[in-house]
């Protein structure tokens, strides 16, 4: 069936700039990390994409890895371009990565010159595109001068192939000294994705929320659900087929940890009206009122249903100073980062 987008889907979102660009992005961003590989049914991921772009959703987050395998979440991303999205070309921004292992020998991973542009050459001919509108240095390789990093990002917009660079998971030290190449070169930095939410605050022990501030770059939280633990999922243990349960990226003990303290958060949300993950996606994009300062918050789905919820966080993004010093006081933990290595070099 020909898919017809809804007209009122701008008056559903809310859209901000991202750091000091012209870049405006959805506050809610869609995720193709899990969920896009060929362990989902096409029709599933077709019918997420759908309700995405239905409710404002026009931010497609994607990295040449992503699956499993790895690179079939661009080749079905590039399946729905050119079904469903092919006359919203131009509405939509897409963004791909590089930087983790994608293919065998010394070229395929990290942050080197041969690698970074090879993969995005790769990622555009999965998609079938000319451009990505975001192209990021995955993570940072400790191995590789910074300065060859970021010429390589300077070089991929210069050439074309992306009209934004960004970088994921770089602490604040390495943040600044990208930004001054960046500057230097003249293709300023736009974005960083960190992993950030309730439970996971190194963005602001690090002081990288204050250097993104002081420098305009805009952000994109990834995992602000935790990963599905600040949801209703995992409120009365660890359900079978959950990602806990897969032996992925979800350790079932830091579910364990973090569930008495999803419980008392659950209670709260439900006293302001909405749902864990509305409530969890609310905090992170509040705005003024201890520093949120997050342009978007980049979400995973696996039905339509989760992006409908999540799209309506958008509804009630206020906290008075009483609830964020309750949210502080229950999750005490705040350290549930999958990735601290990556954003401790």
């Amino acid at each position: 069936m020909t898919y017809a987008a809804r007209e009122d889907r701008y008056d559903r979102m809310i859209y901000r700039r991202c750091g000091r660009s012209g870049l405006q992005l959805p506050a809610i961003s869609l995720g193709l990390w899990h969920n896009f590989g060929h362990d989902t049914p096409h029709a599933t991921k077709q019918a997420i994409c759908r309700a995405a772009f239905d409710h404002g959703i026009t931010h497609f987050d994607l990295a040449n890895n992503y699956g499993p395998p790895a690179g079939s979440a661009e080749e079905a991303f590039g399946e729905l371009l050119r079904t469903d999205f092919r006359l919203h070309r131009d509405e939509l921004i897409i963004s791909s990565k590089a930087g983790y292992h994608m293919w065998n020998g010394p070229y395929g991973e990290w942050g080197s010159r041969k690698y970074l542009i090879a993969s995005c050459d790769q990622s555009l001919k999965r998609m079938g595109l000319d451009y990505v509108d975001v192209f990021y240095s995955h993570r940072f390789d400790p191995d590789t001068p910074l300065e060859e990093t970021m010429g390589a990002l300077d070089h991929i917009v210069r050439s074309g192939r992306a009209q934004y660079v960004g970088i994921s998971s770089y602490n604040s030290q390495r943040t600044r000294e990208a930004v001054a190449i960046l500057n230097e070169l003249g293709t300023p930095l736009v974005i960083h994705q960190p992993s950030y939410s309730i439970l996971n605050r190194w963005v602001e022990s690090d002081g990288l929320k204050d250097t993104l501030a002081d420098h305009g770059v805009g952000s994109i939280a990834f995992v602000p659900l935790a990963q599905g633990i600040l949801t209703s999922k995992y409120l009365n243990g660890i359900p079978a087929g959950s990602r806990a349960t897969q032996d992925k990226s979800l350790d079932p003990a830091v579910v364990t940890k973090a569930i008495g303290s999803v419980r008392k958060l659950n209670d709260m949300a439900l006293e302001r009206g909405q749902t864990l993950a509305q409530m969890a996606l609310a905090w992170v994009l509040r705005a003024d009122q201890g520093g949120g300062g997050i342009t978007s918050a980049l979400i995973g789905a696996s039905r339509p249903e989760q992006v409908e919820d999540c799209a309506a966080a958008i509804r009630n993004l206020d906290f008075t100073a009483e609830e964020l010093s309750r949210i502080d006081a229950i999750s005490e933990e705040k350290d549930v980062n999958l990735w601290a290595r990556s954003s401790s070099d």
